[in-house]
C-alpha cells in the first residue's frame, strides 16, 4: 500500500512541504482544484524532489478540454521524470456551467470521451499515430508538427478518475487507471457499492485488479491522550456533517440505514446551522467515516481500513504530530 500527503496550493510554501513529504517517507502528494490551480503546484514539487509521485485529486475536466490537459500532463510528466498522475473530476452542474461557463451533459459519458481523447492525442506525439477523434463531445483531428511536443521517454501520465456513483466508478474501471474515492465512504460502503462496480468495468474491458489503484482519503481522529482525540472527533465530525447534508452523497450514508441522518443534516444546512450538524454526527457514524484510534495504534487501524480495498491512503494525520511520530507511522504502514 502507498501512503499519500496532501499539498498546498499556496505556491510559495510548495517546496518546502513537498520536501518534506518525501522526507518523511510519504510515496506521493496531491492537489486539489479549489481555490488555486492544481496543476502549478506540482512543477514546483516536481522541482524540489526526486521520487515523490505527484498527482491531481482532482482537476476540473469539464472546464478544460482534452488538448489544453493532455498537454499539461505531457509537460509535467516530461519534467517530473515519469512521476505524475492527472486525476480528473467532473464537478457538478452548477459549477460547470454558472462558475465556469462550459457545457455539461451525460456526465459519464462525458467523462469517458474524454479519458478516451487525453490517449489518442499522446499516441499521436509519443508513437506518431494519425489523430483522428471523433466523439459525441470531442474532436480532434489537426496535429501538425508545430504542434507536436517535443519527444520524452516516459509513458503517457496515469489517469485516475474521482467517483462515488456506481456508473461513473465502472466507466473507471474500463479506462482509467485508477480511482478517486471520495473522504466521505466507509468501508462497507467500498466492498459492497464501490468495488463491485469497479471490477463490472473491468470486466468490461478484459482488465485486472492489480493492474489498477484505488486511491482514497481517509478522515483519521487521533492524539495522545483523551484531549486531543476528542478535539480531533470535533473536528472531523463537522466535516463528516457537511459532507453528509449534500445530496449527491445520500446514498452512502443509506446504505447503512442513516438516511434520516442525510434528511437531517440537509435540513440544518439549509437553515445555517452548521454548529448543531456535528452533534447529528454520534460515535457510530463517526467511526464508520473515520479511523479513530490512539497514535501507537493509528498505523495498525488505518492498515485494518485499506486492507483488501485500497490501494493509495491519504490520512488526515494532525500536523501537530512530531516529524519522528509521523516517520514511525508510515513505516509501519507499509510493513
Amino acid at each position: 500500500m502507498k501512503v499519500d500527503g496532501g499539498l498546498f496550493s499556496d505556491l510559495a510554501r510548495v517546496p518546502e512541504l513537498a520536501g518534506t513529504l518525501e522526507k518523511r517517507g510519504y510515496d506521493g502528494c496531491w492537489t486539489g482544484e479549489i481555490n488555486h490551480d492544481p496543476f502549478l503546484p506540482l512543477l514546483l514539487a516536481a522541482e524540489h524532489t526526486s521520487r515523490l509521485e505527484l498527482g491531481t485529486s482532482i482537476a476540473v475536466a469539464f472546464a478544460r478540454n482534452p488538448m489544453t490537459v493532455a498537454n499539461l500532463g505531457w509537460d509535467l510528466q516530461t519534467y517530473s521524470q515519469g512521476r505524475f498522475i492527472l486525476g480528473l473530476g467532473t464537478q457538478i452542474k452548477p459549477h460547470i456551467e454558472k462558475r465556469f461557463s462550459m457545457p455539461w451533459s451525460h456526465p459519464v459519458r462525458r467523462m469517458r470521451e474524454f479519458v478516451l481523447a487525453l490517449h489518442a492525442i499522446w499516441s499521436a506525439w509519443k508513437d506518431g499515430t494519425r489523430l483522428r477523434f471523433e466523439g459525441e463531445f470531442y474532436t480532434h483531428k489537426l496535429m501538425t508538427p508545430m504542434f507536436t511536443p517535443e519527444p520524452q521517454p516516459y509513458p503517457a501520465p496515469k489517469v485516475f478518475i474521482a467517483a462515488v456513483g456506481e456508473a461513473m466508478t465502472e466507466m473507471s474501471g474500463d479506462v482509467a487507471d485508477g480511482l478517486l474515492v471520495h473522504a466521505f465512504t466507509t468501508r462497507r460502503y467500498l466492498h459492497e457499492v464501490t468495488i463491485p462496480a469497479l471490477e463490472r468495468g473491468m470486466r468490461r474491458s478484459g482488465r485486472e485488479r492489480s493492474g489498477f489503484q484505488v486511491a482514497c482519503p481517509v478522515f483519521t481522529v487521533t492524539g495522545n491522550d483523551d484531549a486531543e482525540l476528542e478535539g480531533a472527533a470535533a473536528r472531523v465530525r463537522k466535516q463528516i456533517a457537511f459532507y453528509g447534508s449534500t445530496p449527491a452523497y445520500r446514498k452512502v450514508l443509506e446504505l447503512h440505514g442513516w438516511g434520516q441522518v442525510a434528511t437531517e443534516l440537509h435540513r440544518l444546512s439549509l437553515q445555517g446551522e452548521w454548529d448543531a450538524m456535528s452533534a447529528v454526527i454520534d460515535d457510530e457514524i463517526l467511526e464508520a467515516f473515520a479511523v479513530v484510534a490512539p497514535v501507537e495504534k493509528l498505523a495498525a487501524a488505518l492498515a485494518s481500513r485499506c486492507d483488501g480495498v485500497i490501494d493509495r491512503v491519504m490520512p488526515s494525520l494532525p500536523h501537530t504530530l512530531p516529524e519522528a511520530t509521523v516517520t514511525a507511522v508510515l513505516q509501519e504502514l507499509r510493513e
